[in-house]
């Protein structure tokens, strides 16, 4: 319920700050592959059971939210602002 909150959120610092060029923008990694969640990976009908859940179909890795950070602190979502993006392989619910 927490990242569904702060997408509620994310709106209204944009509209109060839009107009002097601060865009307001955040994201919301899914669980992402490293040392806390090794154990869990090493289970395999866990892993199965989430990636089942998962359309990307793998789990996500540090890379994956750079990758998206840098996206977003880039000149290219210039008319983007106001969302969480949602970086979790589109496994829906949380």
């Amino acid at each position: 319920m927490e990242i569904e909150s702060r997408a509620a959120e994310a709106p209204a610092p944009a509209k109060e700050r839009g107009g002097r060029g601060v865009d307001v923008i955040a994201t919301a990694p899914g669980r992402v592959a490293g040392d806390s969640t090794r154990a869990l990976c090493a289970e395999s009908r866990h892993d199965q059971a989430v990636l089942g859940r998962t359309p990307a179909g793998r789990r996500s890795h540090a890379g994956d939210l750079a990758a998206a950070t840098v996206f977003l602190a880039s000149p290219a979502p210039d008319r983007i602002d106001g969302v969480v993006l949602p970086v979790d392989g589109g496994r829906p619910g949380r």
